[in-house]
């Protein structure tokens, strides 16, 4: 069982950068492939990024490509997704998944995060 945990999320004007957090604790969380997803109002969740376990690779979706960058310390089995030049379109629900696969697809993520709001206000 791994407990996922997100912080970092608020309120921001467009153009601000913010950071948030993901906390994976368990005995094994360290060897999972992590990634975030965020959902907006009223429509769907979809994948913003992901890295994963033994190499750190990154995946990014288009939208927030070269705006955002994910990062990982394995020491501390944490996640980070440090998001910059946000705007409206960024605001929503940002979700932390971790799971075995290697993968970014939702379903194919083990375990989740409760998700911590970002608002960008224009």
């Amino acid at each position: 069982q791994v407990l996922v945990v997100e912080s970092g999320g608020g309120l921001v004007q467009a153009g601000v950068s913010l950071r948030l957090s993901c906390a994976a604790s368990g005995r094994t969380a360290s060897a999972y492939h992590m990634g975030w997803f965020r959902q907006a109002p009223g429509k769907e969740r979809e994948f913003v990024a992901r890295i994963t376990w033994r190499r750190g690779n990154t995946y990014y979706a288009d939208s927030v490509k070269g705006r955002f960058t994910i990062s990982r310390d394995y020491a501390k089995n944490m996640m980070y997704l440090q998001m910059n030049s946000l705007s409206p379109e960024d605001a929503g629900v940002y979700y932390c998944a971790v799971g075995l696969a290697d993968t970014g697809t939702q379903a194919d993520y083990d375990y989740w995060g409760q998700g911590t709001q970002v608002t960008v206000s224009s």
